[in-house]
């Protein structure tokens, strides 16, 4: 009888046992890692969508163990602030322009420069291969994910500019190092970040502004403004970032962070492509609302460039002064320019 108890006592404790391994056990299942992501971008813009659709391809190819919620239009973290916030913590994920805090990058600034930059994909290449092999120590303190850079940027106003002196003490919005290209071009910069520009030109805060042909569908500048100038010779781009808190990226097994590195990549080409994409969108939407589209002679053209050439002497005076290899970076830059 003794005998008979122990046999089903064993027996319980196998059926246990069993339902111990077979049962899912939730204690032991894998967390799933939740992250926020900031953009200053409106919802519907399509840069907007496109940084919607690289969280969703992380979550996807994680298998939903990485879930991301995305705020647009700088509802979690003003664009002026979105690294810092992301340094902090506040924000895990963050995506804005380099150009937002002045003299935070300084060898990075380099992009920003007005190389006579011709389109997007090029830009977007280009700032991706300067990070890949100068590593800016400016950049330490956060997890790049990638960088990208929009195509040439354009004097768009609200009274035609034929010829520089037709800039002469206009109120133009710039930011970053395209302020100092206003300056140069005898223009008075108005500093606003791009969400604020339309109110700017609708107000008369600002005359005119510097921005890719995009913006003026993408943030409706075109109905504010009257005429773009095709100021390649003077064009500038801006750098932009997505980036991550260092800790929460150090946080992640290291199979998902291949996956972050991973879609990254891939997310470089697609942005560069949108940028050009959206600037002929930009050309469309800005023609069909009657402004003008004004090209510049040769001569003309000569004129801007020799205006806006002594910014790439001073940024290398600059970095040099404070021990950094800009004299190497610009090379970089217009030799990366001239062969692609």
């Amino acid at each position: 009888m003794k005998r008979c108890k122990t046999v089903k006592i064993i027996f319980l404790l196998l059926i246990v046992s069993c339902c111990f391994f077979l049962v899912p056990n939730h204690s032991f299942a894998q967390k799933v890692i939740t992250l926020n992501y900031s953009n200053f971008f409106p919802a519907p813009h399509k840069h907007s969508i496109l940084a919607e659709q690289w969280s969703k391809e992380i979550e996807k190819r994680t298998n939903n163990r990485v879930k991301i919620t995305y705020f647009p239009g700088g509802t979690l973290t003003p664009a002026a602030q979105t690294y810092d916030s992301v340094v902090r913590g506040i924000a895990d994920i963050g995506f804005s322009c380099f150009a937002y805090t002045r003299g935070k990058f300084p060898l990075t600034e380099v992009i920003d420069l007005p190389l006579g930059y011709k389109n997007g994909i090029t830009a977007t290449r280009l700032i991706n291969a300067y990070y890949a092999k100068f590593k800016p120590k400016e950049l330490d303190d956060v997890k790049v994910l990638y960088l990208h850079a929009h195509g040439p940027g354009l004097l768009h106003t609200k009274k035609p500019v034929y010829k520089l002196e037709d800039v002469k003490n206009m109120k133009i919005r710039a930011t970053g190092l395209a302020s100092k290209v206003v300056i140069a071009l005898g223009g008075a910069p108005v500093g606003t970040t791009q969400p604020e520009t339309y109110d700017a030109l609708r107000t008369g805060v600002a005359d005119g502004a510097m921005s890719p042909m995009e913006a003026l569908q993408g943030f409706k500048w075109g109905e504010v403004i009257n005429s773009t100038t095709l100021s390649y010779a003077s064009g500038y781009s801006t750098g932009m970032y997505v980036v991550m808190n260092k800790s929460k990226w150090n946080a992640l097994p290291v199979d998902i962070q291949k996956i972050f590195e991973q879609v990254s990549s891939e997310w470089i080409e697609k942005q560069g492509a949108l940028w050009d994409q959206i600037e002929e969108e930009g050309k469309t939407f800005t023609l069909k609302r009657g402004n003008k589209i004004i090209p510049l002679s040769k001569a003309e053209e000569a004129r801007w460039a020799a205006k806006v050439r002594p910014l790439l002497d001073e940024y290398v005076k600059a970095a040099k002064a404070k021990g950094l290899p800009g004299d190497e970076a610009l090379k970089f830059c217009l030799d990366y320019l001239k062969k692609n």
